[in-house]
């Protein structure tokens, strides 16, 4: 989901061996939070996007509290369109470019995009076109990793390279971790909420979430920095197309 992205690069994302799917932790935080948003499916059932669907994971674990909602997801990569399948009834293909996504303009309710905008190589264009599908005052429902975790204000002053952040897409470098994943971009609470209202929309709410490859001894420490968005290690954010 990264508009036109190099070859090499869209040969990574459909390597089946690169991780599709993010913590149930986060996705279950997120969930909650459109579920309360949309409110019950019996008044007036919603159109959800899941864009960046991956392997339907994250929508599986959103299905309980979305019942009744209609969830299409959406991803660039057929591989992952394949896997999300399993986990949901529709799913399309479809690019963030300007018109790439297959749907008429102001049709769906809300959008769920979890751990994508971190990869993409234009996501100002993205933010667009996930603005042009959102009816007025629709809800998006982003996740992304937070540059300025807890850890990652550590490993800085030691001169370690932060958790997230990736230099190559061929190995890690200078960092913990062992999995290359394609991150690009990577934001703070602050750069987040100053780039989603500049890009049309207004941050309703921000919370944390915590982050499933932390180290088992320190992850009651991750679960308690998610009470301070700017130092938990996942940003959720509730945000509405003005």
């Amino acid at each position: 989901m990264t508009g036109t992205p190099p070859a090499g690069l869209r040969d990574f994302y459909e390597d089946p061996a690169v991780p599709v799917a993010s913590g149930d932790a986060r996705s279950l935080r997120q969930a909650r939070m459109l579920a309360a948003a949309l409110g019950p499916a019996r008044a007036a059932p919603a159109v959800v996007l899941d864009v960046g669907c991956g392997d339907g994971t994250a929508a599986r674990t959103a299905a309980p509290l979305l019942a009744g909602h209609r969830v299409i997801g959406v991803d660039w990569s057929q591989d992952a369109l394949r896997r999300a399948r399993t986990h949901l009834s529709d799913v399309v293909r479809g690019e963030l470019t300007d018109g790439g996504l297959p749907l008429a303009s102001g049709s769906a309710d809300a959008v769920l995009f979890s751990e994508v905008v971190e990869h993409l190589v234009d996501p100002d264009s993205a933010m667009d076109e996930l603005r042009r599908v959102l009816r007025p005052g629709g809800h998006l429902m982003l996740s992304t990793p937070n540059l300025a975790a807890w850890y990652n204000r550590a490993l800085l002053l030691a001169g370690v390279q932060p958790v997230f952040s990736e230099v190559s897409l061929r190995g890690i470098h200078g960092r913990p971790g062992t999995e290359v994943v394609g991150h690009l971009r990577l934001y703070t609470a602050r750069a987040l909420r100053e780039f989603l209202t500049a890009s049309g929309f207004r941050v309703v709410r921000m919370a944390g979430a915590p982050f499933h490859g932390v180290p088992r001894p320190l992850r009651a420490l991750d679960r308690l920095a998610c009470a301070r968005p700017g130092v938990a290690s996942i940003l959720l954010v509730h945000a509405v197309r003005t």
